[in-house]
């Protein structure tokens, strides 16, 4: 059964970004999966949940990693790494999902949108307390505003997803360690910075 929601989902993830979403129709995806209607509303009550199962996966994934290194993590500068890690990652592990997503979201149905959001601010409040954290520990660089950052760093690490291919010069976790390279240049108190690097130059 579990076979048959992932193919439903597969199948819509292309003729979604194919055709659209109101392009394409329940009768086009089970026929594509090669099942019957009844076994797609066996698994989705409509075709907006399906859409939102879509959106859902990935934001999902993102918030409960995050969460995990909220609680796995004392040193804000840890915990951020692996915030912004586990991030970049999201765009090789969902990258069909989130191209609909971008394309499609406006159809998602106000219930549904409203669950998404709710997500994405819990997401975005991790990443911006993070940073409080760090500016109160001393790790971070006091002057720099939390929210502008967090905002910043959702910004940057979100664009991945126009021009990521998993065809490119760079794997997505040597990107994850570009991405956080570059945060921590920024926000990192000098001191803190120099010793980070030097740390990583030391031999296991």
């Amino acid at each position: 059964m579990a076979d048959l929601r992932n193919r439903i989902i597969q199948e819509a993830l292309f003729l979604f970004e194919k055709d659209g979403f109101h392009g394409v129709s329940v009768n086009q995806i089970v026929q594509k999966v090669g099942t019957s209607k009844g076994g797609f509303y066996h698994h989705f009550t409509s075709k907006d949940e399906l859409l939102f199962v879509i959106h859902d996966t990935f934001i999902t994934y993102v918030l409960d990693k995050a969460m995990i290194a909220d609680g796995a993590y004392d040193s804000p500068t840890q915990k951020l790494e692996a915030i912004v890690k586990d991030f970049v990652k999201v765009f090789d592990l969902y990258k069909a999902h989130i191209s609909v997503f971008y394309q499609e979201n406006i159809y998602l149905k106000p219930e549904y949108e409203s669950m998404i959001k709710k997500k994405r601010d819990h997401f975005k409040q991790i990443i911006i307390q993070t940073i409080h954290e760090g500016k109160e520990s001393g790790d971070f660089r006091r002057d720099i505003p939390a929210d502008i950052t967090g905002m910043a760093i959702l910004g940057m690490v979100n664009w991945t997803y126009k021009w990521y291919k998993r065809s490119g010069p760079k794997s997505i976790d040597e990107i994850g360690n570009i991405f956080v390279d570059f945060i921590l240049r920024a926000i990192l108190e000098t001191n803190t910075y120099q010793n980070k690097a030097r740390e990583s130059f030391l031999p296991d």
